[in-house]
């Protein structure tokens, strides 16, 4: 069996995206045709699928390899469109992680499925980081997806009360919730978010609340059966 590349194919999809986004703010910058022209070609070359919002959080731009998968139009995409292929059950996760990190200006990470030209729905690892002008003003974001099924299938399938439940918390108590789940103890967390370990303390404290349960090992258990953390 050959060996899967998957994580290779994201890094270099990051590096291109990196990439990208300086090319996107020359382009500006320059305001000629021949530059959005070498941009746009840029974006239909990247080896993965490529979207673009704007301040308003809507998007406005999907690279050809982003089409050609979903088997739509660029005006179908646009704003909200393409949103209709989410899998019902990560609709909510998703969108409520993208406008979480719209509204912090922060980058992104997360898994989701996504509805194939062909109907089927594929796993997507979607990295997004933050957009800004020349003059500092926040522009929106530059998202990149790429193909994971293949890595995901018959490995493990998130369980939807779980989902539910660990979207309930905060994104810093999120945070903690892994960082346990990953052997870290409370103090270690805190450490490694920066935050005091009364803080963090704090949020271990509220997400047993949260959760329902009342030990650790209950709480790595949640983190583990909706995917926040590998099995």
């Amino acid at each position: 069996m050959a060996p899967d590349n998957t994580q290779g194919e994201i890094k270099a999809l990051r590096e291109r995206v990196i990439q990208l986004e300086t090319e996107l703010v020359r382009q500006k910058l320059d305001g000629r045709q021949s530059g959005e022209d070498r941009f746009r070609f840029l974006m239909d070359t990247a080896p993965g699928m490529i979207r673009i919002s704007g301040s308003d959080a809507l998007c406005n731009y999907f690279n050809k390899s982003w089409l050609e998968f979903r088997g739509r139009t660029l005006e179908q995409e646009l704003g909200n469109g393409w949103a209709e292929g989410l899998h019902p059950d990560d609709r909510d996760l998703c969108i409520g992680t993208y406008l979480k990190s719209f509204s912090a200006r922060q980058p992104f990470r997360m898994e989701y499925r996504l509805q194939r030209h062909d109907g089927e729905y594929r796993w997507v690892e979607d990295t997004g980081v933050p957009r800004f002008e020349e003059d500092g003003n926040f522009a929106g974001f530059m998202g990149s997806a790429i193909d994971v099924s293949t890595r995901k299938r018959g490995i493990f399938t998130p369980d939807e009360e779980a989902v539910r439940m660990v979207f309930s918390l905060t994104e810093r108590e999120r945070q903690v919730l892994v960082l346990i789940a990953e052997g870290k103890s409370t103090k270690e967390a805190a450490a490694q978010l920066k935050i005091s370990y009364k803080t963090a303390d704090s949020h271990r404290s509220r997400i047993l609340e949260k959760l329902g349960v009342h030990e650790t090992a209950s709480m790595v258990r949640y983190a583990i059966r909706s995917g926040l953390v590998a099995p």
